[in-house]
C-alpha cells in the first residue's frame, strides 16, 4: 500500500472495532487502533493479550479491518 492510501486506511479504521496492521519488518498486531494524523504515529491495543504496540505511518506495509 502507498503511504497515502495508509493514511486514508488509518483515518477510516478509527472507530471500527478491530484491526490488523502488517508492519514492514514482519511484525502483524490485531486489537483497537488510536491514531494521530497530526503526529502520523498510533498505537495497537490488543485487549485480550493485554499488549500494546506503538507506530509510525511510514512502518506499516499493510492495514486491515480484522
Amino acid at each position: 500500500m502507498t503511504q497515502e492510501k495508509i493514511y486514508d486506511a488509518l483515518q477510516g479504521a478509527r472507530t471500527a472495532d478491530k484491526v490488523t496492521v502488517y508492519f514492514k519488518d514482519g511484525r502483524a498486531a490485531t486489537g483497537a487502533l488510536i491514531f494521530n494524523p497530526f503526529k502520523g504515529s498510533g498505537r495497537v491495543i490488543d485487549v485480550d493479550k493485554e499488549t500494546s504496540i506503538d507506530f509510525l505511518i511510514d512502518t506499516i506495509r499493510e492495514l486491515k479491518l480484522a
